[in-house]
């Protein structure tokens, strides 16, 4: 029987686990799955990889000797990568999981995990990319708000606004529905890949910061509260 067509492109991707067992597990499954993988066993040589190397998504453990998988994702993201990571930890509580979102990560998934979560969660993050890229749309435009998608930047008025990653994630997302009123549902689920609702404020701070450099210093509001509803992109 013959496979069906994926959707999304061969990946480049870094998985910085500690554990050989567990990392060994993962960059069989990756490989398997047609992807590329490179590994490191702490967090020194990571980083180093992270921020020496191009990649399409990174898998990195919140616990790792010599620096920890959070100091990572912050290190790469003060330096403008936005390379899409993917936290695993065995620490699973809410306050654990908004921890790692707040310090840059895109998901979080807490061990033990199911190795198809796992490669559907980093698929999900690239194939985003490509079918934008595929579509042709690698621009995104509301008002003279900006969002390029190869370049990763946003531009207002001719201003480049520096955005972390899940305020890129949130911004693309919202334009991409624009003149649509957006739910906390919507964004927990396309945005965070949240099947539930964690019950932290963590969307009101995401959007708080976002519209603090969107929109702070223009004459319009590009985000708008909808009450009660969400949230809407208008031009």
């Amino acid at each position: 029987m013959a496979k069906p067509k994926r959707k999304y492109v061969c990946m480049r991707i870094l998985v910085i686990e500690d554990d050989p067992e567990v990392q060994s597990y993962i960059a069989k499954g990756m490989k398997e799955a047609g992807h590329g993988v490179d590994t490191a066993d702490n967090g020194k040589d990571g980083l180093f990889l992270a921020t020496t190397e191009d990649y399409d998504a990174l898998i990195v453990d919140r616990m790792l000797p010599e620096l920890d998988g959070l100091t990572i994702i912050k290190t790469i993201r003060g330096a403008g990568n936005a390379t899409p990571a993917i936290i695993l930890s065995a620490l699973g509580e809410v306050d654990d999981r908004v921890k790692g979102l707040r310090s840059g990560g895109d998901d979080y998934l807490t061990k033990p995990f199911a190795f198809a979560e796992l490669l559907a969660r980093v698929e999900i993050l690239g194939r985003r990319k490509n079918d934008n890229l595929q579509n042709g749309d690698t621009k995104l435009y509301a008002g003279d708000l900006e969002l390029d998608l190869l370049s990763r930047k946003v531009i207002r008025d001719g201003k480049t606004i520096d955005l972390q990653s899940r305020e890129f994630q949130l911004l693309e997302y919202m334009m991409q529905n624009k003149g649509q009123v957006i739910t906390r549902t919507m964004l927990l689920e396309h945005v965070w890949d949240y099947h539930f609702d964690p019950q932290t404020n963590v969307i009101d701070v995401h959007i708080s910061r976002l519209r603090s450099k969107v929109d702070k210093g223009f004459d319009k509001a590009i985000i708008r509260t909808v009450r009660g509803a969400g949230y809407i992109i208008e031009d």
